[in-house]
């Protein structure tokens, strides 16, 4: 068999309109300028021609991408690099890369068991097998490198590091077949972003020794990223994960209140909006006889967590929860699930705040262009701080000196009084003394002490309460610089220095415990930016998402946004201004960045402008939180 067939094989993909019948003949997957009109004027006729393999964009993924049977006298090779192909496609069951397997290896074989993702698609190449005697059997390597897992409870992990896998081949007569299949799937980066999209799921928040005193009740839902399938039944993918339960890393501080084994009422059943943007789902027997208060949150749980797949830019308008037999359970809409929306521990900032080269706490709205100091005490002259923290209502206020060495709690009001050091470090110097504060959504408010004899992380409940220590797994020689909590009080963003580098992690937050004595700790840390050997600073910019702004080894710095599972995030990459020393961002993603520069003090982003000079000489930019 010649290149001229390999080449078919390898790139002649059938594209289709979502949801539309397949077009006459193969097309080019990069029908480029076409596709932004809806492929109107689509050639339906034509020869197949060789495009280049690059990374494909949101336009791409409109294309429909269908799997080439293997073909007649086909080697081993160049078998398993068309079955490799083959699993890219848009197949719901993969049934044309089945064509590639022996019978009994189609049994066998579990797509779904987990995916490989490489940096690129993998090289593969023929080993000479020593066992093969008689000719029939052949061993065929996969190489390349690995950036990522999916497991099958489609979480996903960075792990970055050489990849190898043996595929073993048999003659099925005269035809080669795959007998030893690799475990899941192999897919090259591009194609995973094609194929695949990320979705939060929503789990309530396990507060423990914190349920009282939260400001926020119990109903704190927290984001828990997965990947499905981009075009594969998207809905029911998304729904079935939500009934799973939560991904192993964040299940122990999150519930969910589906009762166990609750699943979809029938096992081939598709889910999908109807035409007013709701969601109607029937459960088994397990969910028949829970209470309304329950289903409510159930079903807050669902509609959060399919909000972003309705039509264009729709989200979902309500979710009806049903019986076994078609009875309703409960219904809830858009507007009823108010009540449960994470934007209610986030809050809805209204300024941004800093500290000016007065050493003052200011602020700034959107329509303002020169900040102001805020009412009450830390806005006053001789205020003293280095950096400052608001509460997500923005009626509290936490500022650190800018000796770094005592932490104080006010009101943000004109007859606020500034109040007694809440906490002192003992470190000496601003490097070693408390990092910026900041406020959990449920009125807790964190810092680390970085003394050296005694580094210690901090939650003081209600901001002016007991101090309470929190434990932290073991750093291995390094040190906490920098931190900030998520809204929902269940994870914690890190800046970690280790052997001259400093990385992003992620922890869960464990409580235990009683009220009157909790037992907080870190859990699970994970390398958020694994791509970036240095973090300069970070924010929280959504219920799942982070602005970060480091270096990669080339050593010049980026400004990103990445999951909190530490995949790349699918928003459009921002231009970031020159030497970022500092940035914040709001949960609420219509709100400007606003970041802190080496060369032009304090800057922000509006929408559709550029970064504009707010503060030639103010450090520490801040949103609420």
């Amino acid at each position: 068999m010649g290149a001229d067939r390999a080449d078919r094989r390898r790139f002649s993909r059938r594209a289709r309109r979502p949801g539309g019948r397949g077009l006459s003949a193969p097309v080019l997957l990069a029908c480029g300028a076409l596709l932004l009109s809806g492929c109107a004027s689509m050639p339906d006729s034509g020869d197949v021609r060789r495009v280049d393999s690059s990374p494909r964009s949101d336009v791409d993924s409109q294309v429909r991408v269908y799997g080439v049977s293997p073909g007649k006298g086909e080697q081993p090779a160049e078998l398993v690099s068309g079955f490799l192909e083959a699993t890219t496609s848009d197949e719901e069951n993969f049934g044309t890369a089945k064509e590639y397997l022996t019978k009994s290896a189609i049994k066998r074989w579990q797509p779904f068991a987990a995916t490989t993702v490489l940096e690129q698609a993998p090289d593969v190449r023929v080993e000479t097998d020593p066992g093969d005697r008689d000719g029939s059997g052949k061993t065929v390597v996969l190489s390349g490198k690995r950036i990522a897992v999916v497991d099958d409870t489609h979480a996903y992990k960075p792990d970055e590091q050489p990849y190898e896998e043996r595929i073993h081949l048999t003659l099925s007569g005269s035809e080669w077949r795959i007998d030893g299949p690799p475990r899941g799937l192999i897919l090259g980066e591009s194609d995973f972003q094609r194929i695949y999209r990320s979705v939060n799921k929503y789990y309530f928040a396990d507060l423990g020794p914190d349920a009282e005193e939260s400001r926020a009740g119990d109903n704190v839902l927290v984001a828990d990223p997965v990947y499905v399938r981009r075009r594969i039944d998207p809905v029911t993918a998304t729904v079935k994960a939500l009934l799973d339960g939560p991904t192993g890393w964040l299940e122990p501080v999150v519930s969910s209140s589906f009762p166990r084994g609750a699943a979809l009422g029938s096992r081939g059943e598709r889910l999908s909006l109807d035409d007013s943007n709701a969601l109607k789902i029937r459960l088994n027997d397990r969910a028949a006889r829970i209470s309304a208060p329950r289903c409510a949150r159930m079903a807050a749980q669902t509609l959060f967590t399919v909000q972003d797949l309705g039509e264009g830019s729709s989200q979902v308008s309500g979710v009806r929860l049903e019986r076994q037999n078609g009875s309703e359970l409960c219904a809830l809409s858009s507007d009823g699930a108010r009540a449960y929306a994470p934007d209610g521990v986030e809050g809805h900032p209204r300024h941004q705040y800093f500290v000016d080269s007065e050493h003052r706490m200011v602020r700034l709205s959107d329509d303002e262009e020169r900040p102001r100091p805020v009412p009450g005490p830390f806005g006053a002259d001789g205020a003293g701080l280095g950096s400052v923290a608001v509460s997500r209502d923005e009626r509290d206020v936490a500022g650190v000196t800018s000796d770094g060495q005592s932490l104080y709690v006010s009101e943000l009001a004109a007859a606020a009084e500034r109040g007694k050091v809440r906490l002192r470090s003992r470190g000496g110097s601003v490097e070693h003394g408390l990092t910026a504060p900041s406020w959990d959504g449920l009125g807790g408010l964190w810092v680390a002490d970085r003394d050296p004899r005694r580094p210690r992380l901090l939650r003081l409940r209600g901001g002016t309460g007991p101090a309470d220590e929190v434990a932290l797994p073991r750093l291995d020689g390094g040190r906490v610089t920098a931190l900030r909590v998520s809204a929902d009080g269940s994870r914690i963003a890190m800046l970690v220095k280790r052997s001259g580098h400093t990385t992003l992690r992620l922890g869960r937050i464990e409580r235990r415990g009683t009220e009157a004595a909790p037992k907080l700790s870190v859990g699970a840390l994970r390398a958020v930016a694994p791509k970036l050997e240095d973090v300069d600073t970070f924010s929280w910019a959504g219920d799942s998402r982070l602005v970060v702004a480091g270096r990669e080894s080339d050593g010049v710095q980026q400004l990103q946004y990445v999951e909190t599972d530490g995949s790349p995030s699918n928003v459009p990459e921002v231009p970031g201004p020159n030497g970022v020393q500092s940035i914040g961002a709001s949960e609420d993603q219509t709100r400007p960045l606003i970041a802190e520069t080496r060369e032009n003090g304090i800057v922000r982003l509006l929408p559709n402008t550029d970064w504009k000079t707010v503060d030639q000489d103010g450090s520490g930019p801040v949103y609420p939180g």
